[in-house]
């Protein structure tokens, strides 16, 4: 299996396991950064040079011997469950993507048929019922995850814990998990265990948010999304990443994690 979802400076200085919808666009972009000395043109996700990827064969062997043998300082990066699967909606179930069109092609048309999602007209600019439309999403997403069907999950929505588990399961182990919402002080500490090419000012990168725009604000608070049952699903889905994570389950609106995470009790819990 390996290291899906990896990526890796040149220099070998930073190792990081990709998790969507937690800052991966701007962590890319200072690992980039890092070791080119400025910031590629366009969505990190489409670099095709100037750092490795596990998904370009001839950086799986580098990746491959680097994670194995801890030659870099190895990490990632987490947010609140309930604040991600919000941002999965409406960047790609209500979004326009950047290549013009909808997220997976006639994924949005199916929810709509077999969910009763809506999504905001053609380009995503209309009035709709987002409550709503993001319970009826979720448990899509729930379905999804716990019977494949109407199709396998999807990177941007299956749990965080499932994600950062591949890397530990095939080998590797994290020096540091930070939170998305306290990014400075997370991401910092990684730049400061370790020697770049290019030294890193955080406080001047900006954030690449690659999803903004890309659908609909959201119009409510976080909790008002997430009735009795949207929690028990949430539950069922992240549980967890909320346990592992320290999140709050109790207050949808409390974004903030509630301790500090224990990496030997995440390298324990997901190297199984």
């Amino acid at each position: 299996m390996g290291f899906p979802g990896t990526w890796m400076t040149e220099s070998e200085s930073l190792l990081y396991r990709v998790v969507p919808k937690c800052a991966c666009s701007t962590i890319g972009q200072i690992m980039y950064y890092s070791d080119n000395g400025r910031f590629f043109d366009g969505d990190i996700h489409d670099a095709t040079d100037g750092m490795h990827k596990w998904s370009f064969d001839a950086s799986q062997p580098e990746i491959e011997r680097v994670a194995k043998a801890r030659g870099a300082y190895a990490f990632t990066c987490v947010r609140n469950p309930y604040a991600r699967i919000l941002s999965s909606f409406f960047d790609k179930i209500c979004g326009i993507q950047r290549n013009g069109r909808r997220y997976r092609g006639n994924l949005v048309p199916q929810l709509i048929q077999r969910y009763g999602v809506e999504v905001g007209g053609p380009d995503g600019k209309d009035e709709f019922d987002q409550i709503a439309s993001f319970r009826r999403f979720l448990l899509f997403a729930r379905d999804t995850i716990r019977w494949r069907r109407p199709m396998d999950p999807d990177i941007h929505w299956s749990a965080m814990s499932g994600h950062i588990s591949t890397f530990i399961v095939n080998g590797g182990r994290y020096d540091s998990i930070f939170y998305t919402e306290t990014f400075n002080e997370g991401m910092q500490k990684v730049l400061d265990a370790t020697e770049t090419r290019v030294k890193v000012d955080l406080s001047a990168i900006p954030r690449f948010n690659e999803s903004e725009g890309h659908g609909p604000k959201r119009a409510h608070p976080v909790s008002h999304y997430f009735d009795d049952l949207s929690r028990h699903l949430v539950w069922e889905i992240y549980k967890k990443d909320f346990q592992l994570f320290r999140y709050d389950f109790d207050d949808p609106d409390n974004k903030f994690p509630k301790g500090e995470i224990d990496l030997d009790e995440v390298h324990a819990k997901l190297g199984d």
